[in-house]
């Protein structure tokens, strides 16, 4: 693995340094006690909930219903890796909150696997973990994205793709910190009302109508009382479990009407449909294995509240945009692109495109931040 900075891998340069500020850090042979991010217990829990769904799956980004997968996404970051490769050869690239590596496998694609040299940063364990053994060539970092136990000045191009304004868009400047002298910061952030913003309102919006209408503390409610009905017989107790259930299931209606059948991803539509289809079968189930799955349910539609809310936190206005971009500038910095990149089919903006050019003296400016 070519080392970060020349002479010292950033981890072992920086290893002092981390455990005095308290960083995140786990890099293979590295580790840390958890501190930052995981201090708040609020924090904490949309950690574990973003640790939890890099688990289990292989290919996610921001927001699986759109945006990071946008051919004008991918044309943002063809763009700036093609500048890139007229500067430098053998680039070292750092991602900032990179999630599943979405940043990483573009510049994979456009330099190759030797071309670039490879860093990515996440709060979420699970997402390093997954990214470095879906790309061996990457050093994985787990930490915050405000406290990052990189060298100043040790990157040729630092990037982050819906990622960094989950920090708190503080955290912008300590990316700008890894920025090598005239190498270069590129940004895609959340756009308040933009389209992934608006699929990430409507997701929030159906699961908090779901937990409000209860629907699977009454759907568990009913089913206990079916089987309870088919070991013991009488239907009084079922028929009134389900009686209380009926509110709830207009209320899921009601959210597909409003929002879409394919709101939070399509989950609203299958519970509903794995719901009746259970309710028309229940002598083919097992109770153990339908208590189990509704309690899963329910712990999986908490944290997917959670993970939309955090969406929806961290998007970023124009007013905000603006005054982000002067920061920017103010850190010693050459801004090259600052506007919203338009889904041209529709008009509405997918993300706030930032790239900025390091000055020869920024590194001294962006350090002391």
């Amino acid at each position: 693995m070519p080392p970060v900075v020349e002479n010292h891998h950033p981890l072992e340069q920086e290893q002092a340094r981390s455990q005095r500020r308290g960083v995140i850090l786990k890099s293979r042979s590295i580790s840390c006690r958890r501190v930052g991010l995981t201090d708040d217990r609020q924090d904490s829990a949309t950690i574990r909930s973003w640790d939890n769904y890099w688990q289990h799956t292989q290919s996610r980004s921001a927001y699986s219903g759109g945006g990071a997968t946008h051919p004008a996404v991918r044309g943002f970051w063809d763009e700036v890796f093609a500048a890139v490769r007229t500067e430098f050869d053998n680039p070292r690239l750092a991602d900032i909150a990179s999630g599943s590596g979405a940043v990483a496998d573009a510049a994979r694609g456009s330099f190759g696997i030797s071309g670039v040299r490879l860093t990515c940063v996440d709060v979420s364990e699970a997402a390093i973990a997954a990214l470095e053994k879906r790309l061996p060539e990457v050093t994985g970092v787990v930490a915050d994205a405000r406290d990052i136990p990189l060298a100043p000045a040790s990157f040729e191009l630092v990037c982050s793709q819906f990622g960094v304004e989950y920090a708190g868009l503080d955290a912008v400047r300590e990316l700008l910190r890894l920025v090598r002298p005239g190498g270069q910061a590129a940004l895609l952030l959340h756009h308040r009302g933009g389209g992934i913003f608006r699929q990430c309102s409507a997701s929030l919006d159906a699961a908090r109508q779901l937990q409000d209408a209860d629907f699977i503390g009454k759907t568990a409610a009913m089913f206990a009382a079916g089987f309870r009905m088919l070991r013991e017989g009488g239907r009084e107790e079922y028929e009134s479990a389900a009686g209380d259930l009926m509110p709830a299931i207009r209320s899921m209606e009601s959210i597909m009407r409003q929002h879409g059948r394919q709101v939070a991803d399509g989950a609203v539509l299958k519970l509903y449909t794995d719901v009746r289809t259970m309710a028309a079968r229940l002598p083919n189930y097992d109770e153990r294995e339908v208590a189990d799955w509704l309690a899963r349910m329910r712990r999986e539609f908490s944290a997917y509240e959670g993970r939309m809310a955090s969406m929806c936190e961290a998007a970023v206005d124009e007013s905000t945009f603006a005054s982000l971009c002067a920061d920017v500038e103010a850190a010693g910095f050459e801004l090259q692109r600052r506007h919203a990149l338009i889904n041209t089919e529709t008009g509405i903006p997918l993300a706030w495109a930032l790239i900025a050019a390091a000055h020869s003296a920024s590194s001294a400016v962006t350090a002391s931040g």
